[in-house]
C-alpha cells in the first residue's frame, strides 16, 4: 500500500558533508527537507520507490536499477563519508514493471553491464540527496530506483498509475518519492544562463502542485517547458500518476531559488483511495459501464432488469467524454430511438467512445482517465428569434435545407447567444448568412 509520497529536490549542496559554509544559502530547503523527510518517517514506509532524472535514461522505456542490493555515495562531490546501501525491493520493482507494460510501457530491469552503459554507478545524486535526509530522520527502507525516459506525458502519468496498481498489491508499506529540480534558469549567473520564464514555470508547478490541479501539470505550454529548463517535470507527472486515484493533501513545506535553480519540497498525504465512477451519478456509472464492456467483448451491453430510476422514460441523450479536460469524444441523440434512457445511454456511450469521427476509438487503458457526462434533453421546440435562447441555460438545434447541427447548453467558453448559433452552423456546415431554423432544448446534466 502506498503510505506517503513526495516531491524533492537534490542539489548535494545542501547535504552538509558538500555544502559546508553554503549551506546556510539554502536553509529554506534544509529546513523543508527536515520536516519533510519526519512526515515521511512518520508514516512508517518499509520500501522507498525513486524516481531520479539523474537515473537511467532511456530514450523509449523506463528503467530501473537491477541486482540484490543497491548502494551509492557522494564521494564525487566531496563527500565519501555520505554513503549507503539498502535492499533492493526487485519484486515490487519487477511487478511495477509488468503492470506498466500492460498499458504499453516497456520498463526495463538495467543489469550491471547495462547499467555502466548509462551511470557507471549505483544509486545518483537525485536519491541519495532525499535519501540523506530520509535516514537522519529514521528511515530505514528497501529501495527501487527508477530513472526517466522521454516518453510522451501521457505515456509517463500511465506509467505512474501502473506503479500506484503494483504498489496496491504489494504487501509491504511504500513510499514514492520523486526526485527533481524545477526551473535552472532563475537569474542572471545560473546554471542553465537566464530566462524570465523560469520563474513562471516554478510558479505555475508550485501552484499547481499546492492545488493538485494535475491538469495543469499535464498541459503546460511547451515553451514554457522548453525555456524553464527544469529537471524535475517528468518525476513529478509520474508521481501523479500514482496519486491519481486518490484523495490527497498537499503542502508546500519549502521553495526557493538561492543559487539559480528552483527547489521546492512538497508533501502529498494520502487520506484514502478513491474508486474510479465512485462519485459518478447513475447514469454516468451505465455509461462508463457500458464502454468497458464494449471495449472488453466488442458487444453492446443489455440493459439493466429493471430499468434503474430515473431512466425508464424516453429521451435524446448526449455523452462527453473528456481526458485531461479535452474533449475525447461527444455522440447522441436529439430525439430517442431506444426503448428508455437506460439503452440510449448504452448505445450513445458506444458511440461517443468508438465512433466519433474526430477521434481515434477509445482504448481500455483510458477508460480511467476519462470524464464522462451524460445529458438527458427534453423535447426541442421551435423559436422564432434568437432573442428566445440562452447558452447558459438552453440548447440550440439549427437546420437548414436537411443539415442539422446541435451544441448543448452551459458549455465552458461559450457565452454568448451569437458563439453558440455560430458553432451550430459550422458542425451542420451550414455557411454564415443562411437562414436557419432555429429550436432550443434544455437538458438535465450527470456528472
Amino acid at each position: 500500500m502506498l503510505v506517503f509520497a513526495g516531491l524533492a529536490p537534490h542539489p548535494p549542496i545542501i547535504v552538509p558533508e558538500v555544502g559546508g559554509p553554503e549551506l546556510e544559502k539554502a536553509a529554506q530547503t534544509v529546513r523543508g527537507m527536515r520536516e519533510w523527510a519526519r512526515a515521511a518517517a512518520a508514516a512508517r514506509p518499509e520500501t522507498l520507490v525513486f524516481i531520479s532524472p539523474h537515473g537511467s535514461f532511456l530514450r523509449s522505456a523506463l528503467g530501473y536499477l537491477g541486482g540484490r542490493d543497491l548502494a551509492g555515495s557522494l564521494a564525487s562531490f566531496g563527500a565519501p563519508e555520505v554513503s549507503f546501501r539498502a535492499p533492493n525491493d526487485l519484486e515490487l520493482g519487477r511487478a511495477i514493471a509488468a503492470e506498466a507494460g500492460r498499458v504499453g510501457v516497456e520498463v526495463v530491469e538495467l543489469e550491471q553491464g547495462v547499467l555502466d552503459l548509462y551511470r557507471g554507478e549505483g544509486l545518483d545524486h537525485g536519491i541519495m540527496v532525499p535519501l540523506y535526509y530520509l535516514r537522519e530522520a529514521g528511515v530505514d527502507a528497501a529501495l527501487v530506483a527508477f530513472g526517466i525516459s522521454l516518453l510522451p506525458f501521457e505515456k509517463l502519468f500511465q506509467f505512474g498509475r501502473a506503479l500506484d496498481r503494483a504498489v496496491r498489491r504489494s504487501p509491504r508499506r511504500v513510499g514514492l518519492v520523486a526526485s527533481g529540480d524545477l526551473s535552472h534558469r532563475l537569474k542572471r549567473g545560473a546554471p542553465a544562463g537566464y530566462d524570465p520564464l523560469g520563474r513562471v514555470f516554478d510558479e505555475a508547478v508550485r501552484d499547481a502542485l499546492a492545488r493538485m490541479d494535475t491538469e495543469r501539470i499535464l498541459t503546460l505550454p511547451e515553451e514554457l517547458v522548453e525555456r524553464a529548463g527544469e529537471c524535475g517535470l517528468r518525476p513529478i507527472i509520474m508521481l501523479l500518476g500514482a496519486l491519481q486515484e486518490y484523495e490527497v493533501e498537499s503542502k508546500i513545506y519549502s521553495y526557493e531559488g538561492p543559487f539559480g535553480v528552483g527547489y521546492l519540497v512538497a508533501g502529498f498525504s494520502i487520506k484514502e483511495a478513491a474508486q474510479a465512477g465512485a462519485q459518478e451519478s447513475p447514469h454516468v456509472r451505465l455509461a462508463r459501464a457500458s464502454l468497458e464492456h464494449y471495449l472488453r467483448t466488442g458487444k453492446m451491453l443489455p440493459v439493466p432488469d429493471p430499468v434503474p430510476p430515473g431512466m425508464e422514460g424516453r429521451a435524446g441523450v448526449f455523452v462527453s467524454l473528456k481526458k485531461h479536460g479535452q474533449l475525447r469524444g461527444c455522440i447522441g441523440t436529439i430525439e430517442p430511438y431506444q426503448e428508455n434512457i437506460a439503452a440510449e445511454i448504452i448505445h450513445n456511450a458506444v458511440s461517443a467512445g468508438v465512433q466519433d469521427p474526430r477521434f481515434w476509438p477509445v482504448t481500455l487503458e483510458e477508460l480511467p482517465e476519462l470524464k464522462i457526462s451524460v445529458d438527458v434533453l427534453t423535447p426541442p421546440e421551435p423559436v422564432a428569434s434568437e432573442k428566445d435562447l440562452d447558452p447558459r441555460r438552453y440548447g440550440v438545434i439549427v437546420r437548414s435545407r436537411g443539415r442539422t447541427g446541435l451544441l448543448l447548453p452551459d458549455l465552458e467558453g461559450i457565452d454568448t447567444v451569437e458563439e453558440q448559433i455560430r458553432i451550430a452552423r459550422q458542425k451542420a456546415g451550414i455557411p454564415p448568412g443562411e437562414p436557419v431554423q432555429l429550436a432550443r432544448f434544455e437538458v438535465i446534466r450527470y456528472e
